[in-house]
């Protein structure tokens, strides 16, 4: 099926979106980075089949910063260890997830009828 053009470039900033998230998990930066480029692109993507899309980078932004936050406070009594190591394995699956989803054009939660 083709994109159209509004489409096409709903994809490729979701595209950059994930790979900043993806690249953000190992510098940091990065990670802020990709979920304000989210953030700043929604907009443009409201209405096609790539929304759900940013609102799931958004929701990795958020989820991770606030549980890192809690497994970087933790690491005193060494429980946050295991917390920041589970915020990554989780954020690291629905990045690729996603990813994968959109190189597939396909909205990031399947559609069920």
């Amino acid at each position: 099926m083709e994109l159209s053009q509004e489409e096409l470039s709903a994809k490729q900033n979701a595209q950059i979106a994930y790979v900043l998230m993806l690249l953000g998990v190992f510098t940091g930066i990065l990670w802020f980075i990709g979920a304000i480029w989210a953030m700043l692109k929604i907009g443009d993507a409201r209405g096609t089949r790539f929304e759900d899309h940013y609102s799931n980078i958004i929701r990795v932004f958020i989820i991770g910063l606030v549980l890192s936050v809690v497994g970087g406070i933790l690491t005193i009594i060494l429980i946050g260890w295991l917390i920041l190591l589970a915020v990554f394995i989780w954020s690291v699956f629905k990045i690729v997830k996603g990813l994968v989803r959109l190189s597939d054009n396909q909205p990031y939660k399947a559609v069920v009828l």
